[in-house]
């Protein structure tokens, strides 16, 4: 039936209307992270980290560019994390000329992507069964305690280096903020800490995610379960068979706005199937709990278990422990959007003065929240700006 419709768009007068039906035909929304990168001709290695309470989370890695593949001298390492309910395919959903992780691959930077528990390719446990409550039984919390630290001790591991650069986005700055100031030895080991659409206070949020306010955990917990929320086989789904029509296209791209901010200018429309399949992936119904306990509380804090005495079991104390910004010394970027609903500027400008150690911070008027990954001019705002803060702070390269 699409290539009767394809037919008719070229041939007769009622093309505009037939045309909706035709999809986009990007291959990259049938794929995985590392058919992505091999799609676009660099080198692709994927490799499973186990965390200690038994999480098996793939990495993919682009060990160089295109063009500096002999190069005898050690590139220095760049770890990129994705945001609540992305993917690794986060940092590879443009083609090379827009997507960070093969600019930097380009650049001379051996290039790490990481995948947080529950995402759509990292749902694997040496025990627990994917379909179980148990399974989906983390939040944040456990991103930081053990995921960040289990991923950044394999790298170190399999390239000899001493210190990596840190680069996150959304809830990857949440779990490096709460990582880096809690545990010393492990911010000891990056270099530079830099932060795409910085997550702290969610005080102020907008759109769909200020939601959370008004839901409470029993609300959530009946409304959505205790296991998957977003499962994959949707969100995947919608990516590689909805969000390709061009007829369906806004709504997709009005949904991600809706989300994280809207900035029209910035969004490839020819896109939005890729988008919506690396991007919206999975997660747990916890997660969803804890951001709106932060929500609520304007604090970044651990997960509240409801009662005094269910928090003095799990912490020692009635109240959860508070992550400190104030104790994270790792130099710091940051590169925050006047459009962002989710890292939205009141809650930045709560953020920014706790940060003891930040050398750089770059407002983007026109930027929402997807944009700094995703966005038109990306590499011209960001990924290029990026790259010269590598350099300055000891990240030359010998290409």
């Amino acid at each position: 039936m699409l290539w009767l419709l394809t037919t008719m768009c070229l041939v007769n007068g009622f093309a505009k209307t037939f045309c909706l039906f035709e999809p986009n035909k990007n291959p990259e929304a049938h794929m995985n992270v590392s058919q992505i990168i091999t799609y676009w001709e660099y080198p692709s290695e994927e490799y499973e980290v186990v965390t200690d309470d038994g999480y098996i989370l793939p990495i993919n890695r682009i060990p160089h560019g295109k063009n500096n593949a002999n190069s005898s001298a050690p590139k220095m390492v760049v770890f990129c994390l994705h945001g609540l309910f992305a993917t690794a395919g986060a940092w590879v959903s443009n083609p090379p000329n827009n997507s960070l992780a093969f600019i930097l691959a380009d650049a001379g930077y051996d290039v790490w992507l990481g995948n947080s528990r529950g995402s759509t390719w990292a749902k694997k446990h040496m025990t627990l069964n994917p379909d179980s409550k148990e399974f989906w039984d983390f939040s944040y919390d456990q991103m930081i305690t053990y995921d960040l630290p289990a991923t950044i001790n394999f790298i170190l591991e399999k390239t000899g280096q001493k210190q990596i650069y840190y680069i996150g986005h959304s809830q990857g700055t949440l779990i490096a903020i709460g990582a880096f100031a809690t545990n010393p030895k492990l911010a000891e080991k990056i270099k530079l800490n830099i932060l795409l659409a910085p997550i702290y206070s969610v005080k102020h949020i907008k759109g769909v995610g200020h939601l959370g306010l008004y839901i409470s955990p029993t609300t959530t917990k009946l409304l959505f379960g205790e296991k998957e929320f977003l499962p994959t086989v949707v969100s995947s789904k919608l990516g590689e068979y909805v969000c390709d029509i061009n007829l369906i296209n806004a709504g997709c791209a009005t949904m991600m706005g809706s989300m994280g901010g809207f900035s029209p200018e910035q969004l490839n429309m020819s896109r939005i199937d890729v988008y919506v399949k690396l991007n919206l992936a999975g997660t747990s119904v916890k997660i969803l709990i804890h951001y709106g306990q932060a929500i609520r509380s304007g604090v970044f804090e651990a997960y509240d278990w409801g009662s005094k005495s269910l928090n003095m079991q799990h912490y020692n104390q009635t109240t959860p422990p508070v992550y400190n910004v104030e104790d994270m010394k790792v130099p710091t970027a940051i590169f925050t959007g006047l459009k962002d609903f989710l890292s939205d500027p009141e809650d930045v400008a709560i953020l920014k003065p706790k940060i003891p150690n930040l050398i750089y911070h770059k407002i983007l008027s026109k930027f929402s929240h997807f944009d700094f990954i995703l966005g038109l001019n990306a590499r011209r705002e960001v990924s290029e700006q990026i790259l010269t803060i590598l350099r300055k702070n000891g990240g030359d390269t010998q290409l």
